[in-house]
C-alpha cells in the first residue's frame, strides 16, 4: 500500500502517554481529505492504534481518505468517562489541526470493533454533549460531532448482555460480574451502578440529528451478543429513520473474523462512507 505521509504518536492531550494518535494521508485524492477515525477494540483494557482494527480502516487510503488511529486511556489506567473523553478529545484535536494535515473538518467518520465499536457508537450519538467535553484535555471550542459511524459488534447496553445470551441460547462471556471487563471500565460491578452504566450507553443520547450508522455483527458471537446491535439499530431507526441505519448480521461469524475483513465487506463499508462523506 503506497502512502506518502504518515505521522506517528502525535499527542492530542497531555494527561497520559496513552493520549496519542497516528495520521495516514492518502497518496491520491482531493484535498482536504475526508477522515476515517479508527478506534481499536480490546475490552476497554487492551489493544493499540496499530492493531487489526486500524488495518481495516487503512483500506480507506485507496479511496482518498485520511486515516487517524487513536489510542485512549484503558481501564487499567483510568475508569469511565476517560475512554470516551479521550476519543472525543482526539476528534477535536483533528479539527483544530485540520489545515495542517489537509483534513476536511466537515467530513469525519468513526469506525471501530468491539470496545471500539461501542466508542464509535457513543461518539456518534453523543455529539457535543457537555458531559464528555473535559476542559482539562483541551480544544473544547471545537466540535466532536461526526458525520458517519461504522460499529462492528460493539457492546451497547452493558446490563442486558447476559440476559441476551440466555435468550439466544449462547453460552457467552459473563458481563454482570464484579471482575468483568465492563465492571473494570466503570469502576464497580455494573449491576450496582445502573445510572452510571446508562451514561456509557449510546442509546441514552440518540437525537434526530445523529449521523447515519452502519452496524455489523456476527450471530455466533459469544463475547458480545448480536442482540446488542439489533436493539440499538431499532432504537436508532425509530429516531433517525430506517434510511439512516444499516444493520447486517453475519449468520456464521463470531466476534470479528474474516467475514468482516473480507475484500467484499471492506468495499461495502467504504461504499457506505463514500455515500455519506463524498
Amino acid at each position: 500500500m503506497n502512502m506518502t505521509k504518515t505521522y506517528f504518536d502525535i499527542p492530542y492531550a497531555s494527561l497520559s502517554e496513552s493520549q496519542k494518535l497516528d495520521i495516514y494521508l492518502p497518496e491520491k485524492g482531493e484535498k482536504p481529505f475526508p477522515v476515517i477515525i479508527s478506534i481499536h477494540g480490546g475490552a476497554f483494557a487492551f489493544g493499540d492504534k496499530k492493531g487489526p482494527d486500524c488495518e481495516a480502516a487503512l483500506h480507506g487510503l485507496e479511496r482518498g481518505y485520511a486515516i487517524a488511529s487513536v489510542n485512549y486511556r484503558l481501564s487499567g489506567e483510568a475508569t469511565f468517562p476517560a475512554d470516551i473523553e479521550d476519543v472525543k478529545a482526539a476528534i477535536r484535536f483533528l479539527r483544530a489541526h485540520a489545515d495542517e494535515f489537509s483534513l476536511c473538518s466537515e467530513k469525519f467518520a468513526v469506525w471501530g470493533g468491539s470496545a471500539g465499536g461501542a466508542l464509535a457508537a457513543l461518539v456518534g450519538t453523543s455529539g457535543d454533549v457537555p458531559e464528555f467535553k473535559n476542559p482539562t484535555i483541551g480544544y473544547v471550542e471545537y466540535s466532536d460531532r461526526v458525520q458517519a459511524v461504522v460499529d462492528w459488534y460493539g457492546p451497547i447496553n452493558f446490563l442486558t448482555m447476559d440476559d441476551q445470551f440466555i435468550e439466544i441460547g449462547i453460552e457467552g462471556q459473563i458481563h454482570n460480574s464484579s471482575d468483568s471487563f465492563e465492571s473494570k471500565l466503570m469502576g464497580q460491578q455494573i449491576t450496582l451502578i445502573p445510572d452510571l452504566v446508562a451514561k456509557h450507553n449510546p442509546e441514552t443520547y440518540i437525537t434526530p440529528d445523529c449521523p447515519p450508522f452502519l452496524i455489523q455483527h456476527g450471530m455466533k458471537d459469544d463475547i458480545i451478543p448480536y442482540l446488542q446491535s439489533v436493539e440499538f439499530a431499532k432504537k436508532l431507526e425509530s429516531v433517525i429513520g430506517k434510511e439512516n441505519v444499516i444493520l447486517e448480521l453475519f449468520e456464521n461469524a463470531g466476534h470479528g473474523g474474516p467475514e468482516f475483513h473480507s475484500e467484499e465487506n471492506i468495499r461495502k463499508v467504504l461504499d457506505f462512507l463514500d455515500a455519506r462523506l463524498k
